[in-house]
């Protein structure tokens, strides 16, 4: 049985990369797809892709920093489809990599409100729509592998990233009882443009300080561990396989179990050197 079939996702990031991906994905499962981006020309071309794929797409221009824009993404959406069953928050930014001296506050800013509140207005503004017509549904919030390990000279993403996976952890909790599943995809590096980041990056957000056009030395470096990285297209195909498995944390790239294990065991022994400290005696006995 398809459970995805005749239903509807919200995806925002939803022109290219990985948003377009799932869009791809879900739309294949016959989902209705609204894909929502700050890319009016990406967006264009990919309802145009989707459209001869068969697919039921609608595309709303979306900047995911801006609250009101989100409520405009859901009217319209419902007007379109009726209702809405999932919600995946999949645009992000990479900010301003380098080194801790080289910190730039607009790009800290530009990652927080594009990958942190992105995540939060989508969820605020869909979730409601979701639990409305009392059929459950799903809330997926894409992360990274660096939300699950710090990754040097990429404080902001790293840091918006391990706060995404803390929400949808929270929210796990909290929409259990209305039968809405929340998962995280984190995947690994992928074959997208987050490297180009700077491309759509508001002028609110901009700074003398910042790196202009991404061929700093460290996101050369970036740029070349993600054009080796994992076909785009895989990432969707994997985003359907776990929802059919109904799990929380999604992987798509198992290399990294090594890493994740290692951090694991360095907490459980924190702990338990925590359970045989002497200046907390009294409360472990």
């Amino acid at each position: 049985m398809n459970q995805f079939a005749g239903k509807t996702a919200v995806i925002s990031g939803g022109a290219e990369g990985i948003g377009l991906s799932i869009a791809k994905a879900l739309g294949h499962q016959k989902m209705n797809v609204v894909i929502a981006d700050i890319n009016q020309a990406s967006l264009k071309k990919a309802s145009s892709a989707l459209e001869a794929a068969g697919i039921a797409v609608l595309a709303v221009v979306l900047n995911v920093a801006e609250e009101s824009q989100w409520q405009e993404v859901a009217d319209q959406a419902v007007a379109r489809f009726g209702k809405i069953h999932m919600i995946v928050n999949n645009a992000g930014v990479a900010g301003s990599p380098g080194t801790i001296e080289q910190q730039d506050g607009q790009g800290w800013q530009w990652a927080m409100g594009v990958n942190i509140m992105g995540a939060v207005y989508g969820a605020k503004l869909m979730v409601p729509l979701i639990k409305a017509h009392g059929e459950g549904g799903w809330l997926v919030n894409v992360a990274s592998m660096a939300g699950f390990g710090g990754v040097p000279f990429g404080g902001a993403y790293t840091a918006t990233k391990a706060a995404v996976v803390a929400l949808s952890e929270s929210w796990a909790i909290e929409l259990k009882d209305d039968d809405i599943s929340v998962s995280i995809l984190a995947p690994g590096f992928v074959q997208t443009r987050i490297h180009q980041s700077y491309r759509n990056r508001p002028d609110k957000y901009k700074s003398d300080n910042a790196n202009k056009d991404g061929t700093s030395p460290i996101e050369q470096h970036t740029k070349q561990l993600i054009e080796n990285g994992l076909e785009v297209s895989l990432i969707g195909k994997r985003l359907v396989e776990a929802l059919n498995e109904g799990e929380m944390y999604i992987f798509t790239h198992p290399d990294y179990r090594p890493a994740l294990r290692k951090r694991a065991d360095q907490i459980d022994s924190a702990l338990e050197k925590a359970g045989q400290s002497l200046s907390l005696k009294d409360i472990n006995n």
